[in-house]
């Protein structure tokens, strides 16, 4: 037996364990209801976790590790952002989104949210909101299951080719069979499966580099630079690096989990559960990297994997001080996390595509199995586009992930937000937004200007062309207002 039969067997009984929930989610569905939001009937536990792993793919155990681990503690900014802004996201939007998306005609999608929100009969922000969501979250599908096939091309030495379909084609039956349930059920133990790998694998690291004083001693040695929080660092790039937390407000995938809770007052338990865990799991990523420094200056024979490519700092780790079976369970951890947030991706690519396009302009009278199958063909269509994208890695069309959050972030972000807490936002103020938003950050990012973070100044004119243009139009309908008002008279009532 090889060092990676045990990894290869425990891959394989953690994506069966994963098709299992899938089939047991597939017989809770009924209806687009039950695979689009589960039914609204998540618990404060499974939305806590769901919310993390769907948010944190991929580069909580490579990206960020490996950035660490290049550059010291100051690229640990990012985590202080995202902690600020996650948390401020379960504050402000978490509940409100959850009740009005009810008032709101039930809505199942963001799209849909703004179409009954702001009583928009041309159907233009729905139209307009889909595509962006689309066209983002096609692309960052294709970035999962890069991520996907890399892991596996790495730890089992495949061919590109065939770890491109290995990794992705777990997610996708899952994906398919189950719909939203399956997502936020896998999303709970791959969540678990993260949180464990990341506490345990910076301890032994410890351990093997002789407690805390001589890792520090180590790593100061190596470069003292490395634990200077404020190395090379401007002021605008702390900003830009904090902003990343800007991004929470407008993640369709992250919104999905807030309008699926069983009810707004599971929201203040899951908020607590949610930051813990995210907390935690970023605090372990940052000590692997950081950790990792003075492993590998104590054992530069080692290092040549991690030379090569500072992401594999994690994956080499965990080989090289673990049994290989122990080793199999968390690398399963990197799976975990790209196939959490790749699952929620095609889910809401799935969801754009039957409720706000199918349902709203081909077949207003479909039937929910007509609908819930529509999803699943979708599901599947999505994930072919995106497997086409990935089929060459080299393909420049990934760049484009680099601001994909920041797009939703500054397209969306600004609209949910204002949208829950000013009543007197308007259709136009919606529109001018979305498109303010999306289009700063795309004219941005090929300047660079002030080497500033796209996401800062797309959020800053998408909030000014929202306030502007709802100003000096026709005002909200009587019918918007009443609306808006219970919901967020039913919002005050829960003690949020």
């Amino acid at each position: 037996m090889t060092a990676s039969t045990p990894m290869l067997i425990t891959f394989v009984v953690y994506i069966a364990a994963m098709v299992l929930i899938g089939l047991y989610a597939y017989l809770r569905t009924k209806n687009l209801s039950d695979y689009i939001l589960g039914g609204r009937s998540l618990g404060a536990f499974v939305t806590a976790l769901s919310a993390g792993a769907s948010d944190m793919s991929g580069w909580l155990l490579m990206g960020l590790p490996g950035a660490i681990f290049l550059a010291g503690i100051s690229e640990s900014w990012i985590a202080i952002g995202l902690i600020v802004g996650a948390y401020l996201n379960w504050l402000f939007v978490a509940g409100r989104l959850r009740v009005q998306t009810e008032h709101n005609g039930n809505a199942l999608t963001l799209p849909d949210y703004f179409t009954n929100r702001f009583e928009d009969n041309s159907k233009i922000l729905r139209i307009l909101a889909a595509v962006v969501i689309l066209v983002f979250f096609t692309i960052y599908c294709a970035s999962g299951i890069v991520a996907g096939a890399r892991l596996f091309e790495s730890t089992f030495g495949l061919s590109y080719g065939t770890a491109l379909w290995a990794g992705a084609a777990a997610t996708i039956a899952y994906t398919f069979i189950g719909g939203f349930l399956a997502v936020s059920w896998t999303d709970t133990v791959q969540a678990t499966l993260m949180i464990f790998a990341l506490i345990l694998t910076p301890v032994i690291v410890l351990l093997a580099t002789g407690g805390v004083d001589p890792t520090l001693a180590a790593i100061e040695l190596k470069d003292a630079a490395n634990l200077d929080m404020l190395k090379g660092a401007s002021f605008v790039g702390v900003i830009s690096l904090m902003a990343w937390g800007l991004g929470y407000f407008g993640q369709p995938h992250i919104l999905a989990r807030f309008m699926a809770a069983e009810s707004v007052k599971a929201i203040p338990a899951a908020r607590r559960i949610s930051m813990t865990w995210m907390i935690l799991c970023l605090a372990g990523a940052v000590a692997v990297g950081f950790f990792g420094i003075a492993y590998f200056s104590a054992h530069p024979d080692q290092a040549g994997a991690v030379g090569e490519n500072p992401e594999r700092v994690f994956i080499e780790l965990a080989k090289i001080l673990f049994n290989p079976w122990i080793a199999g369970i968390l690398l399963s951890a990197i799976l975990a996390a790209i196939m959490s947030t790749l699952s929620c991706q095609l889910l809401v690519c799935s969801s754009a595509l039957t409720e706000d396009f199918y349902k709203s302009f081909l077949r207003k009278d479909a039937g929910q199995t007509e609908l819930v199958w529509i999803g699943r063909a979708m599901v599947l269509l999505v994930a072919l586009v995106a497997i086409g994208i990935a089929a060459n890695p080299e393909n420049r069309v990934l760049g484009l992930v680099s601001y994909a959050w920041a797009g939703f972030g500054a397209a969306f972000g600004p609209i949910v937000l204002i949208s829950l807490v000013w009543k007197g936002m308007t259709r136009n103020g919606a529109l001018a937004g979305l498109i303010t938003g999306a289009v700063t950050v795309i004219v941005w990012k090929q300047f660079g200007w002030l080497g500033l973070y796209e996401i800062i100044p797309g959020f800053i004119f998408s909030s000014i062309a929202i306030l502007v243009f709802s100003l000096i139009g026709q005002g909200p309908s009587a019918t918007m207002l009443k609306r808006f008002d219970e919901a967020e008279k039913e919002y005050q009532d829960a003690h949020i």
